[in-house]
């Protein structure tokens, strides 16, 4: 049994608008690309940029497209040379006269040997002998027909240069042809000549001109303006065809072009239209050429339409390059994309073009308050975690606990999630029950039941309370060594774990380079390295005593990241002495904090970055006297010790 289209419904292919049955763009993989980015220092909109030059997983980026519209701009260069008409008419005049002979030959009357004669005294150049022949009195019919095929080709790549498609639609010219071209240039350079008189009734007349000569203009232009520009981009492209000959070639041509149709008017009727439309459209490039080196020969009309090709490509690599103001992926000409490279590559515009505007949209990337672009909350949200997401496999793989059980055996936090295998929280009932009717409701079920993706836990977690201090080293060394990126990511695990699983913990980030400070989270995800030496542990371990002496009712939690020893220390006037070696003073005012956070019951673990001798002995000093303990994780590890780290101390709690 076959179905059957109903009556009235018609099925193409969809061209408005980006496809409605394609694959969602996935902006996940987008935003960790430009995360990536940012967290190495990069701007918000220099990341989102260079998001979309490499592309993601599943598009090309810009780069790419780019780097095949060179290839194909190369490719037209290298394939084709520009002297097709000039050889085809040398062909037919050789043709010509090869039979003009044959016929003369037999032929024993002085008027035979006379005409012989003429034929030896052609001129050497073929137009010169195309022009000469043009009253000539042939003998042989096959002659006479190539000659006449002389004429209707110039004729025909005269006018295909200038006008599309016009080159196939005159395959069997008649004179009645010619005439009513020749009707049409003279109204259209009236036409043309109103307009630039800024005539009123240009709107009139251009109507009276489509209704009388539109079959000559496929584009179907709306307005006189359009129809001009129509006109002027390739009667350029025709004059950069020319530019790109030999002066011999132009001359040649030139002087063939009387020939056409055996009209001179053509050919005056074209130079008056070429000349309107260069005065009215002077911003296209007349002057321009193009090196064309390869062996396959191109016609006038093929020559126009391939340099019309090479503008195209020029025009999409300066859309894909975004390099001008105000630049959207939205300038891309698709229509152009896909006549130069294809279906694939308009798909992949369109993807790049789609993740940019929901990146926006949906609130990821924001303006800030002096007009510069950042991440969004939800934007630092999303890349937490997927930052906890990657510290937690890493976890899993070293044997660390896994935190989706943290806050297993306390009260309700009031947050729930899916189940996963092993958990042993309570179930959340209510949206359990709610998962399961939404889905069996969905494909038609009138009966409901339970299945595993439909199970929510109730999260619980302990009511112990923690004060961490994050203290990350951002010294110089961090990023020259390529700690940088593995810094941030670190950071932004440690507070996506507990701005989610344990929010009564209370989190300070504090950086320390020459001086320390506390830094907001998109601070320190956004800060760039910057050369400056000292590594002022004393600035951040004072600042950090600060933090946990505000919440005295908190367990002390002290994280620190570095990859030197302390080179630097706060004076009291609050300045920064730096020396290299550290002074005694830097190490005993360092020395002098780690005691007084020890006097508060701080747990200070020291995460070492590097192998040099003299840190080495530095962070054993320094966990010696506060009881704590030093870890030397590699760079990708750093994530997984300072999770894991923090999570054995909150089990302490």
């Amino acid at each position: 049994m076959s179905a059957s289209i109903p009556e009235g419904w018609s099925y193409g292919p969809w061209h408005d608008g980006p496809d409605p049955l394609a694959a969602p763009v996935d902006l996940r993989d987008a935003l960790d690309e430009i995360g990536r980015d940012v967290m190495n220092g990069s701007s918000p909109r220099s990341a989102l940029e260079e998001m979309l030059r490499r592309g993601t997983r599943n598009t090309q980026g810009l780069d790419d497209l780019t780097r095949r519209l060179w290839e194909r701009r190369r490719e037209i260069q290298r394939r084709h040379n520009l002297d097709g008409t000039l050889r085809d008419v040398q062909r037919l005049l050789d043709e010509a006269l090869a039979a003009e002979r044959r016929e003369l030959f037999p032929n024993p009357s002085d008027d035979a040997r006379f005409k012989e004669a003429e034929l030896d005294a052609l001129p050497a150049g073929t137009a010169a002998a195309v022009r000469e022949l043009a009253n000539y009195q042939w003998e042989s019919s096959e002659a006479r027909e190539k000659y006449e095929q002389i004429r209707e080709l110039l004729g025909r790549e005269l006018l295909g240069s200038r006008f599309e498609g016009m080159k196939e639609a005159l395959q069997q010219t008649t004179p009645e042809d010619v005439e009513r071209i020749n009707e049409m240039l003279t109204d259209l350079n009236a036409l043309l000549a109103a307009h630039a008189q800024g005539r009123p009734d240009v709107p009139q007349l251009f109507d009276e001109f489509m209704a009388k000569h539109g079959e000559f203009f496929p584009e179907n232009p709306r307005n006189v303006d359009e129809l001009i520009d129509v006109l002027a981009q390739r009667a350029a492209a025709a004059q950069r065809m020319l530019n790109s000959m030999t002066a011999e070639q132009r001359a040649e041509l030139m002087e063939l072009s009387q020939q056409a149709f055996g009209s001179p008017q053509l050919a005056q009727q074209l130079a008056q239209l070429d000349a309107q439309l260069q005065s009215l459209r002077p911003g296209e490039d007349w002057s321009g050429s193009e090196r064309m080196s390869g062996d396959d020969p191109l016609g006038l009309a093929e020559g126009a339409r391939a340099m019309s090709d090479l503008a195209e490509l020029d025009a999409l690599a300066e859309q894909l390059a975004q390099s001008y103001p105000g630049a959207r992926l939205e300038d891309i000409d698709l229509d152009a994309l896909t006549r130069q490279l294809g279906d694939e590559a308009t798909v992949d515009a369109r993807r790049l073009s789609e993740l940019e505007r929901q990146l926006r949209e949906q609130g990821l990337i924001e303006r800030a308050p002096d007009g510069s672009l950042r991440l969004s909350p939800k934007a630092l949200r999303q890349l937490g975690q997927t930052a906890l997401a990657d510290v937690l496999r890493s976890a899993r793989g070293s044997g660390e606990r896994d935190a989706a059980n943290a806050g297993a055996a306390g009260e309700l936090s009031g947050s729930t999630r899916r189940w996963q295998f092993g958990d042993t929280q309570p179930w959340d009932v209510p949206r359990t029950v709610r998962n399961a009717v939404l889905r069996t409701a969905g494909v038609g079920s009138r009966s409901v039941k339970l299945d595993v993706a439909d199970v929510e836990i109730a999260e619980t977690e302990h009511r112990a309370r923690a004060a961490v201090a994050l203290l990350v080293d951002t010294s110089w060394s961090m990023v020259q060594e390529g700690r940088w990126l593995p810094m941030k990511r670190t950071a932004l695990a440690l507070h996506q774990l507990i701005s989610t699983r344990y929010r009564n913990d209370a989190l300070q980030l504090i950086t320390f380079g020459r001086y320390a400070g506390v830094v907001e989270l998109p601070q320190l995800i956004g800060m760039e390295g910057t050369w400056e030496q000292g590594t002022n542990a004393h600035h951040a371990l004072l600042l950090a005593g600060r933090h946990l002496r505000r919440h005295p009712d908190a367990q002390p939690v002290v994280l620190m990241v570095t990859d030197g020893e302390p080179t630097a220390h706060l004076e009291p006037d609050g300045t920064a002495e730096f020396s290299y070696p550290p002074e005694p003073a830097t190490l005993r005012k360092t020395i002098f904090e780690v005691d007084r956070l020890a006097k508060l019951g701080a747990s200070l673990t020291v995460f070492r970055l590097g192998d040099d001798p003299r840190l080495n002995a530095f962070v054993d000093l320094l966990a010696r006297r506060s009881g704590g303990r030093v870890l030397a994780p590699d760079p990708d590890g750093l994530g997984a010790a300072v999770v894991g780290d923090y999570l054995r101390t909150r089990r302490k709690l």
